[in-house]
């Protein structure tokens, strides 16, 4: 038997595993939220290495998101569609299994950003904002992390101080997507009169206000996150997040973006699993399938273990969201546990794939590197942990 050299492999078709039903029973309302992300999944895979080689934040493709009504995360906002915690969930989940850059920039566009403007925003803010944000045609980003304050952002440094009518902010954020895309970002900083935490609507072309994209990435390479350096930046009062008045309020917009993680981390671990059996099937080693191999199988089996918990965790918190029961250590449990479940996926399908699992036109090498971010930012495992940890014994080993 001979073997075509120049064979490629068709790894990126959608194949809906879902082993026990976690997502059967969903309403037709839900699944056709499901559909529009599927559709926009269909657009980027074919385009998204190119961006991806090349460092290129395509916000065109953020634009579409806007189009297909794909942003909004679960919040009502006037003349969208409302999604079901489930809905959210299988959207973020969508868009992940297509790309990760993709997925970080819904996640801060309507997870983060959105968010804040409906949580704690003026209605003379939403008014102007909410629409645009919703839409993607105004691209927003969250600047809460700073170069030396990641898992500690409670101890940001970034100060506000107010002087007559205007808000006066100096300090320096880092890995803020979007910072740097054109549009506005909300940044929090220390208010110096009360010593708490507060968010602030920026405009970035606002004098004092400098943004760079972060380069050298070796991942989540087709969105910019920007370095941002803040030095005397004026705002005026009606700037101020008016509902947002301490670092608890912060925190609230957190947790719905913590379970859009854990959600995203199944996206990328449901891409991966599939091609890697797509990959078992079409190629032949030792004059048989990979697939027809007993170690394959038994990879497979392991991969599809993970996936199933994975998936059964994302329904169950879905459902304590619905029923308005979920606490913040449920949504810390699903994202320790799906991130660290999908790195070993990821890893075990990219092994599979031998030498075609490190080129990006199988895609599973791109998601390899996107999960390393996911597996980071929204808290680190060690972070989740300790807020698991706190939770059971009722002590905190912060500090």
């Amino acid at each position: 038997m001979t073997t075509d050299p120049w064979k490629t492999y068709d790894l990126s078709q959608p194949l809906d595993t879902d082993y026990l039903s976690a997502f059967a029973g969903i309403t037709p309302a839900d699944r056709g939220h499901w559909q529009r992300a599927r559709l926009f999944a269909q657009e980027v895979i074919p385009v998204i290495n190119g961006h991806w080689d090349a460092a290129h934040y395509p916000t065109e493709l953020v634009r579409r998101m806007g189009e297909l009504d794909l942003l909004t995360d679960g919040l009502e906002i006037p003349g969208h569609a409302v999604f079901s915690p489930l809905a959210a969930g299988l959207v973020a989940m969508e868009i992940s299994r297509a790309d990760g850059s993709m997925a970080a920039a819904a996640g801060v566009q309507g997870g983060l950003v959105l968010r804040s403007l409906k949580l704690f925003g003026t209605a003379e803010q939403q008014e102007r904002y909410l629409e645009p944000v919703a839409a993607g045609t105004l691209l927003g980003g969250f600047a809460l992390t700073e170069p030396h304050h990641g898992s500690d952002s409670v101890s940001l440094e970034t100060s506000a101080r107010l002087e007559g009518d205007q808000w006066i902010l100096n300090g320096h954020k880092k890995w803020i997507g979007n910072g740097a895309a054109g549009g506005i970002t909300i940044v929090w900083a220390r208010d110096q009169a009360d010593g708490q935490i507060k968010g602030f609507i920026v405009e970035q072309q606002a004098p004092g206000y400098e943004a760079t994209p972060v380069r050298g990435k070796g991942v989540l390479r087709a969105i910019e996150q920007a370095e941002i350096r803040l030095h005397e930046v004026r705002v005026p009062r009606s700037a101020l997040l008016a509902n947002a008045v301490s670092f608890k309020d912060v925190s609230k917009a957190l947790v719905d973006t913590r379970v859009n993680v854990g959600w995203s981390a199944l996206g990328h671990a449901l891409f991966v699993f599939e091609a890697a059996l797509q990959y078992a099937k079409q190629r032949e080693q030792f004059g048989k399938p990979l697939g027809a191999h007993q170690m394959v199988q038994e990879r497979l089996a392991q991969m599809l273990a993970e996936l199933t918990n994975m998936q059964l965790q994302c329904a169950a918190v879905a459902a304590e969201q619905a029923a308005g029961r979920l606490r913040p250590a449920q949504a810390s449990l699903l994202k320790y546990h799906n991130t660290s479940a999908a790195r070993r996926v990821a890893a075990t399908a990219r092994d599979m794939l031998g030498g075609n699992g490190i080129l990006l036109e199988n895609h599973v090498i791109r998601h390899v590197g996107d999960i390393e971010a996911l597996h980071t930012y929204e808290g680190t495992e060690s972070v989740q942990a300790l807020i698991l940890g706190r939770d059971l014994t009722g002590m905190s080993a912060f500090g």
